[in-house]
């Protein structure tokens, strides 16, 4: 996870962060990097820690209650994820997914899905600790994570990719999946953070793709590739993409990448640093001619 705390806003600069500093948590991780990035170029001091050793609520709280210590600390951004808003068993296919969603915690230990039941476990106790300390604590919530990579090595979003082109999957399952540029993701935590107006949560997503969606992209993009053809699921019907608003970021003057854009470009990362061939001709984004849904 990521928490953002700042010290008290200094007098306007001609960078918007000149004279301020942030510390950022888990400071060498595929959001935090590119989220350090932007801050620097904004003008911040970042003081980073490479990791939270503590469990998810504990290290939240133990945040939480650091800046609240601190008594300079203007506003905690904290980075949840999609978990702890979607897994709802009795959300119809018309209901839009926005920030009044919640997982639900029962449904998450009857289906064993200890992802998102530790996401909603930890925002949770965000809210409740940064209530009791009276901490001014924002949250954003992103999807599945794709874009270039700062770091050498494969995450687990970007892996997600990598599989549909090494070789590693024969298949695509049949399901459905929200995409979001991870430096979206870090300039959506910039603009809550800096926004006085901003709070509560924040979906940050750029839209929700079936994996057919997906592959059909990468394939189209990266020819070269044995990207697969065939859903592993011929029986049932096709899962239908739901409907998420991203409404609130979009409001702060977030605009969202294209996912067709986000994927080429994690692609490429993944072939500049070692991780695909690179093929001897790709496509462009702007050149595809209806490779999505």
């Amino acid at each position: 996870m990521t928490v953002v705390a700042a010290a008290a806003a200094a007098a306007a600069q001609e960078l918007p962060g000149h004279g301020q500093t942030v510390c950022v948590t888990g400071a060498a991780g595929y959001i935090a990097s590119w989220l350090v990035k932007l801050l620097l170029e904004r003008g911040y001091t970042v003081k980073g820690t490479e990791q939270m050793v503590e469990p998810a609520v504990r290290g939240t709280e133990y945040v939480i209650n650091a800046a609240a210590d601190a008594g300079t600390v203007r506003r905690v951004v904290f980075t949840s994820s999609i978990g702890a808003v979607t897994m709802d068993p009795n959300r119809g296919p018309d209901v839009v997914v926005d920030e009044s969603c919640w997982s639900d915690l029962e449904f998450c230990k009857k289906t064993k899905n200890w992802y998102c039941y530790g996401k909603a476990v930890a925002e949770q106790a965000a809210w409740e600790k940064a209530a009791a300390r009276g901490v001014d604590l924002v949250v954003v919530n992103p999807v599945l994570v794709v874009g270039p990579l700062l770091q050498p090595t494969v995450n687990a979003s970007a892996a997600h990719i990598l599989k549909y082109l090494d070789g590693s999957a024969k298949k695509y399952a049949n399901a459905v999946q929200a995409y979001v540029d991870v430096r979206d993701v870090a300039a959506a935590h910039v603009r809550v953070f800096e926004a006085p107006g901003a709070s509560g949560r924040h979906l940050c997503a750029e839209r929700v793709l079936h994996r057919e969606d997906v592959v059909h992209i990468l394939g189209k993009l990266f020819p070269e590739y044995p990207v697969p053809t065939r859903c592993s699921d011929e029986v049932n019907p096709r899962k239908q993409p739901y409907k998420m608003s991203n409404q609130k970021l979009q409001d702060l003057g977030l605009q969202f990448t294209p996912v067709n854009d986000s994927l080429y470009e994690t692609v490429k990362s993944l072939q500049e640093k070692g991780h695909l061939p690179a093929p001897r001709k790709d496509i462009l984004p702007a050149e595809l001619d209806g490779a999505t849904a």
